[in-house]
């Protein structure tokens, strides 16, 4: 096996996320601050509008693996209830409102963000023998802030996010993207991942060795898919690419 880049996944691999994005407390700040724009909802009536939304762009979507755009669900929601006041703000705050809103109520869903043991020594290591990329199922508006926020963001290139594309693993594009970017063949590649689906099941068919971190997130089990390598143990990498 000779492995030129590695792809991490970030949710449940690098990251230990955990967030609650029904919670009651996140539409209603988000309805407290729509009443200062002149849109009156109640946050029950938000929260099912929201998700109503969503539900629409995925059936809508042509893609077998569909993405949401949550930015573009708060710009429906803007168009759709704007009353007079809100159609006289300063069209760069219109502009701005939905991204806005995106990334506010990420904020108060969260509960946890930290990383994983031994993440930041394991990726010292492996940055200084080649590319390091992501593949990661999360939205444009929150998942490089996310990264930032636990000092990763300047480790990797590219940085693939499903938000971007429409669609989120394990559609096989999404890792093609990360080749493509580190300039590496798929048989030179590893992916590290925590979900047996999405992840191990995705890169394998995109023809990359998969390495299973058996975090407490993701699926463990999807037919009879099985990664080359299982590691519970961040340092475990090491190990395997030496």
């Amino acid at each position: 096996m000779y492995i030129k880049a590695v792809a991490f996944d970030v949710n449940g691999t690098l990251v230990r996320i955990l967030t609650d994005d029904g919670d009651e407390q996140v539409f209603r700040a988000a309805a407290h601050f729509l009443t200062y724009q002149g849109i009156e909802l109640h946050r029950h009536e938000l929260r099912d509008l929201y998700f109503q939304i969503m539900k629409e762009q995925l059936r809508a979507s042509p893609e077998k693996y569909p993405e949401f755009d949550a930015v573009g669900i708060w710009r429906s929601i803007i168009d759709d209830h704007a009353t007079d006041f809100t159609r006289a703000l300063p069209a760069g705050k219109l502009q701005q409102m939905p991204l806005f809103l995106a990334e506010m109520t990420r904020g108060v869903s969260r509960r946890r963000l930290s990383l994983y043991p031994h993440v930041r020594e394991v990726l010292d290591v492996l940055r200084a023998r080649g590319p390091l990329a992501i593949v990661t199922d999360a939205q444009s508006a929150y998942a490089r802030s996310e990264l930032h926020k636990v000092s990763l963001l300047g480790y990797f290139d590219p940085i693939v996010v499903s938000g971007d594309h429409g669609y989120r693993k394990p559609d096989r594009r999404l890792f093609e993207a990360a080749l493509d970017g580190m300039g590496t063949a798929a048989e030179n590649a590893l992916y590290v991942g925590n979900d047996m689906y999405r992840d191990i099941y995705g890169a394998r068919e995109a023809g990359l060795t998969t390495v299973m971190f058996d975090s407490d997130q993701g699926e463990k089990t999807y037919r009879d898919c099985q990664p080359d390598y299982t590691i519970t143990d961040f340092r475990d990498l090491l190990q395997i690419l030496r």
